[in-house]
């Protein structure tokens, strides 16, 4: 099998070409105008932020790909299902709020915005994936309804995953709330008792009230309860709860593959990487640290496993940021950047496993535009 075409340009504009000019240009050089859309829903995956992080796309990078489907006749939605933590996306009228709040919106965009798992996480479908971990994948409605999947992908790291790009936007991105459930089940965190100074925090933000306070005043988890989504890990700030990433966390990234592989199955998909604004963790925090590297650029391609592939690629041989947690963790030149930041990840396994689904390869050619 020849490697799959990943298409790229970087940051440099010239007078008449601007970063806009360029994202479409990008578009329907890899392909997006070779996809029927006439007549077609077109789910466009996306994260719309968490409110208080701003490293999530802009919605005018977002808009033009928005007006290319509907020259071509398409029906364009934006779309993300609800959280499974608290916080202001776990239920679709707070979610809406959030994707208005950060720009995501008709006037802005030119289309409007769907909830893919309904109201509160239950409106899902379930689809045929017969992986090795999923016989179904339960996918919100409105993407497994949808005749086109679209996906734009801010790539920046993640604490369970190692980076989330394409795959991760897809998989995780497109599961009900249940189906978020059951990507992140093989992983529950602890606590290291001995660093927990009582603030609360992962008390105040655990969806099934799994937390609470022991005798000695130091947060303990109720497994029985415990669904293993993270939360806890993502808000503490003392490293207290903290997740054993053992074969878990690749179990996590071989579910979040079969899920995507389930979206995508036997429709046209496309997909974008912006690879700028390159946070340490996910866009799921309410705030963004420093980027770990420069901005570099936009990649896309019908493949996600070899977009995901030739970001972190790209990524991994760019400069990286001086002052960004990199430091923190004594980054040296040469190493991989996001097992750097989250040394109990293993990013690879996700890309493997997306490939035995058929979802792609990692091989790949990088075609400048």
């Amino acid at each position: 099998m020849p490697p799959s075409s990943v298409y790229f340009t970087d940051m440099r504009t010239r007078p008449g070409k601007n970063m806009l000019d360029k994202v479409a240009s990008l578009a329907k050089k890899a392909g997006l105008d070779q996809i029927d859309f006439k007549d077609k829903f077109v789910a466009i995956k996306i994260h719309f932020g968490e409110p208080g992080n701003v490293a999530y796309i802009r919605p005018n990078y977002v808009a033009v790909i928005v007006k290319i489907i509907q020259d071509m006749g398409g029906k364009p939605f934006l779309t993300d299902a609800n959280t499974l933590y608290h916080g202001k996306r776990a239920n679709a009228v707070d979610h809406l709020q959030s994707a208005m709040e950060n720009g995501f919106n008709r006037i802005s965009i030119g289309c409007d915005v769907i909830i893919a798992d309904g109201l509160t996480g239950t409106d899902y479908i379930e689809m045929p994936v017969n992986g090795e971990h999923c016989q179904t994948a339960k996918i919100g409605a409105a993407i497994a309804e949808a005749d086109i999947i679209i996906s734009l992908n801010h790539f920046k790291g993640h604490e369970m995953t190692g980076f989330g790009g394409a795959l991760k936007n897809l998989g995780m991105g497109s599961g009900s709330r249940g189906g978020k459930m059951e990507m992140h089940s093989a992983s529950q965190p602890i606590i290291a008792t001995e660093k927990c100074v009582a603030c609360g925090m992962c008390i105040k933000n655990c969806a099934q009230q799994a937390i609470s306070y022991n005798e000695n005043h130091k947060a303990q988890i109720d497994y029985a309860l415990c669904v293993g989504c993270g939360q806890c890990v993502a808000v503490c700030k003392y490293d207290a709860a903290q997740v054993i990433w053992d074969e878990s966390a690749s179990t996590a990234g071989e579910k979040i593959a079969e899920y995507a592989a389930a979206v995508c199955h036997e429709k046209p998909h496309f997909h974008v990487n912006f690879i700028m604004n390159v946070s340490p963790n996910c866009d799921c925090w309410n705030s963004n640290d420093q980027a770990i590297t420069p901005d570099i650029g936009i990649a896309a391609s019908m493949d996600p496993t070899a977009l995901d592939r030739a970001s972190v690629d790209l990524i991994n041989q760019a400069p990286y940021v001086e002052t960004s947690e990199l430091s923190e963790k004594n980054y040296k030149p040469g190493q991989d950047k996001f097992t750097t930041i989250h040394p109990r990840t293993r990013w690879q396994a996700t890309l493997e496993h997306a490939e035995k689904m058929g979802l792609g390869q990692q091989e790949y050619e990088l075609k400048k535009v």
